[in-house]
Order: C-alpha cells, then structure tokens, then sequence
C-alpha cells in the first residue's frame, strides 16, 4: 500500500477546487463529443467481445473485413451489431465468423431492419456481447482470487520493468527473471509504429522493432508465464501493455478477456505524439476506459511524454493541467481512484541549480492533488547522455526523490537509456539501485517536511497556479486559441499548448473511420458498460478501496 503522505505543501483547498472545476469544465464538452460519436475501433471492440476472432491469409483481422462491410453498406452512424445479427438470424451464416469471411468477398447484404426484425437482432446482440463482459468479470475475479493466495508486494512503490525484445517467446524468459529480480510489474512495451496500425495483429509474433506486438494471443502468453512466477515468488506479478494509437477500445478489450493488470492509456497522448486525429482519440479513449474500469485495471498516464518535447520546468503546470483532465476523463468513464496511475517525470536538466529540490516539489505536488491514486513515477531520459556513471547517479537521485514522495509506481531508469536496448547485466544493476534506495530511504516519506514557505512549497504552488491558470484558459477559450472549435480543450490542443505540438481536429490519422451517432444508434457493449456494475467479491473490494492507503 502507499504510505500516505501528510499534507504537507500547505496548498489552498479552494485553489485546488477551482483545479477541478476547470478541469470539469474544459473536459465535459469533449466527453459530449466523445458520446455523440463512435469509429471502427470501437466497433470491432464490440465485435471482439461478441468473441470474433482470426485473420485471413494476409494477416487483416476478420473483425475489420466485417465492420467495413457493414460501413460500406449502411454506414457506421448505426452501430455495427444490429446490421450483422438481423443478418444471422436472417440465416447468411451460421456464426460471426463465417459471416465475416463472406462478408470479406462480397457475399453477404447488410441492412437496417425495423421493428420486429431489429428488436429481435438487437437482443441476440445484447447476448452476444454479454458473454464477452462475463469474461471480463471472471478474469477480474481470478486476479483477485491470485492477490488473496499469492499476496501483494509488501512494499510500494511498485516496482515497474520493462521488456522489449521483439519476440513474445524471448520476452517471457526474461520477464521471469525480472520478476525474480525484485520487479512486481512487467511492461511489455509494443514493436515501434504499432499504434498507427487500424487492426490489431493476429497470433504470436516474433518480430518487431524495439518491441513486441500486442496481440490476444502475446497477452495470454505473458499472462500464463506470470502465473507461473507468481506462484514461485509468492507474489502476484502484474502484466502491463498499451492501450494507444488507432486500435485503443481493441487492445482494451483483449486486455480485459486476458486479465492484463495495467494499461497505458492517455487521453492525449496519441494526438500530441502520434498524430492521430483528436476525435478519433477521445471517441476511442473513453470507450476504452470503460473498459478498463470493468476490468479492474489500472490505467497508467503518459504525462512525462511532455517534458521529453518542452522543458521540464516551464512547462511543470501543463504536466498538472494533463492530470487533471486525465483524471476527469477516466472517472467520467467510470474509473476509480486506486485505477489513476498519473504520470509525471524526473526529467528537469540536471545541470540546473536546486534542479533536485524543483523535482521533489513537482513530485510532492501530484502526491497531494491525487492522494488515493497510485501516481506513476518516470526515470530521467531526456538528459540521459551516454555517461553510464553519471547516468546510473540520476536514476539514484530519481529513485530517491520517489521514496520521498510516496509515489505508487516506479518506473526503473537504465543508465544506457538513450544508448542502448538494455543488457540483462544493466537491468540487474538498475534494480540493485532500486533495492538500495528503497531498502535504506523507503521511510523517508514519513520525515520529508518541507519548511512553511520555503523553496518546496513556493515552487509547488506556484506550478499549481500556473495550471488554474492555463485550466481558466482552456475552460474560458481566453488564450488566444483557435475559437473556431465549440470544444476550447480542442482549440488549445490545437494551439500546441501541449507538448509544443500544434494538432487541429480536423487532421490526423483516424479521421475517416469516425461516424456521428444517428438517432437509432445501438451498442450493447456500451449499454451494459454504463448500467451494469461489475461483480466483485468482499475481499477484492476491500482490497481496492484500501489501495492506495
């Protein structure tokens, strides 16, 4: 659990009120749109929970052959589930998967149908879709049936690793040895460029540049092989991959069906650094997020991507304006406190004087806006320079300033960031440096008092009014945006006040496969999403409502 942290920057409560009001504010229009609006990502999600899976001989996933059909013929405004389960039960196939395949050939006539006709498809829909979500809840239910035989790590912040090479049958190995290492989070991170792909890969893989493939079948890989150190370590060892790009509601769902634990899964981060289309980003983050909150998984923010284009200290406010609408985003969708994994970064020049002190600030700052959310905490990587000495000195430093803070995760540093794929032999001494910092300080949480108004505490406001400030923009549209846009977080967005990145909604990838909702939109997976609570027993609730405690 995370030590909690006394209230010690002194902030104003009404100040941080107003925090979360802007936030609210600048937010909600974005979530109308989001509503009012569905794509094909969101689409095949649903497909996916309907159980459709498999690709045809070029590797394109049936759930894409069937959707544009769909799209092709009646357009996507209705929500693809009514057209295809009219046309089962019309008899064009036996199974989603046969309709599909013709489909993919031209063999199959989709229609709009009415009354009888479309009440009926709608149910069997419903059905469908409804299986996908019970297994969802039962792989919830196996994590936390694991928790309670395996236990959680006995100390925070988890400890959070990353492996990447390529191949999901090289990976295991040595996510294993990792997780022996004294790691309690694996981060699969995903092949370079997957997150612009419109589908989601098919089966194992075993290539890919500077990561491995998500795929359903990579995720039930790793997953097993977690379980089987997690019952040797007697810890349960959780499983991390990326909920981003064009396929976002996709890998959401096939993390939910295969009991991943955590996702990567920012509101922006995609626009910003991707260069996807804003809408199709918000439309598919919401729904996955909806997702995540049924799972019970923990979404990690991508807040640190900021300091990496823009400076680490003048741009401190905009990593806090992000928090907070990531924060109003993800409990919109329905995700609790212990599921917010902000993100933020040690990432200010190191050659700065008190650059330490601004650092613990910052840290200190998101520590006590989310006091019940597990905050991800980011390792230097942008003035990491080839000196490996000096490297390995900053990750200390890093790892110091999260023990003194109280973060929930930590993300390891590598002394060869910037250099090299990371050795086995420079991931063993990355943790060694973990374990000692966190053997010889991790109780420093309990004794760092800042002085009353003294450096810590005149930073940390200042950075905080600096977002009320940008937030009272945003909400207002006083900045000097583009006030072309009805959403005034879209006009800032495109406005670069992000990451230095200019992106206007009406460019980016992604743009073609959103589709405003007609009136007779149906989606079962988002009906039983917004009404249906998810079933948990006594001791995982208690569990996560005492998570970050």
């Amino acid at each position: 659990m995370t030590p909690r942290v006394p209230r010690r920057l002194e902030l104003d409560p009404v100040t941080v009120r107003r925090a979360r009001t802007l936030a609210r504010r600048a937010g909600k229009p974005v979530v109308d749109l989001a509503r009012a609006h569905t794509t094909v990502s969101v689409e095949r999600a649903t497909l996916r929970m309907a159980g459709l899976t498999g690709a045809d001989h070029e590797n394109v996933p049936w759930v894409n052959h069937l959707v544009d059909a769909v799209r092709d013929q009646v357009g996507l405004e209705h929500g693809v589930t009514t057209p295809i389960w009219d046309a089962l039960i019309s008899g064009a196939a036996p199974d989603l998967l046969t309709l599909a395949q013709k489909a993919s050939s031209g063999g199959v006539t989709f229609r709009l149908p009415e009354k009888a006709h479309r009440t009926r498809a709608r149910r069997a829909a419903r059905t469908a879709v409804g299986r996908g979500i019970r297994t969802i809840d039962k792989q919830r239910a196996t994590r936390e049936r694991l928790i309670t035989r395996h236990g959680d790590p006995k100390q925070k912040p988890w400890i959070y690793l990353i492996v990447a090479t390529g191949d999901i049958r090289e990976d295991i190995p040595q996510a294993q040895e990792a997780a022996r290492e004294g790691a309690d989070i694996i981060a699969v991170i995903r092949s370079t460029g997957q997150s612009l792909l419109d589908f989601v890969p098919e089966g194992e893989t075993h290539e890919g540049y500077a990561g491995t493939y998500a795929t359903q079948e990579n995720f039930r890989l790793m997953r097993a092989a977690l379980d089987e150190s997690s019952k040797e370590l007697g810890r349960y060892i959780r499983l991390t991959n990326y909920a981003s790009g064009l396929c976002m509601p996709e890998i959401a769902t096939l993390a939910g069906l295969e009991r991943l634990d955590m996702m990567l899964n920012d509101s922006m981060y995609g626009i910003l650094f991707r260069d996807i289309n804003p809408i199709r980003t918000f439309v598919d983050q919401r729904f996955s997020r909806q997702v995540h909150a049924r799972a019970g998984i923990i979404i990690n923010t991508g807040e640190d991507n900021y300091l990496t284009t823009a400076d680490a200290v003048e741009a401190a406010h905009t990593v806090t304006v992000s928090q907070l609408l990531n924060e109003y985003f993800a409990k919109e969708a329905g995700l609790q406190d212990w599921q917010l994994g902000l993100g933020h970064a040690f990432e200010i020049d190191p050659s700065i004087p008190d650059s330490f002190r601004l650092e613990l600030a910052h840290a200190l700052l998101a520590r006590q806006l989310f006091p019940e959310a597990p905050l991800k905490w980011m390792p230097p990587t942008k003035h990491m320079t080839g000196d490996v000495f000096r490297g390995h000195l900053l990750d200390g430093f890093f790892n110091l300033a999260g023990a003194m803070t109280g973060q929930g995760i930590l993300l390891v540093g590598m002394m060869t960031e910037a250099v090299v794929t990371p050795w086995l032999s420079d991931r063993d001494l990355a943790l060694q440096n973990v374990r000692y910092v966190l053997n010889a300080a991790g109780g420093l949480t309990e004794d760092f008092h800042p002085p009353r108004d003294g450096f810590i505490q005149t930073r940390a406001r200042q950075v905080l009014d600096e977002a009320v400030a940008l937030l009272d923009e945003i909400a207002t549209g006083s900045g000097g945006a583009d006030t072309a846009y009805p959403q005034p977080l879209l006009a800032a967005i495109a406005d670069g006040t992000f990451g230095a990145m200019k992106r206007p909604p009406t460019k980016g990838k992604g743009l073609d496969g959103v589709a405003r909702k007609a009136d007779d939109y149906d989606n079962p997976a988002i009906d039983l999403l917004e009404t249906v609570d998810p079933p948990r027993s006594a001791a995982g609730r208690r569990r996560e409502e005492g998570a970050t405690r």
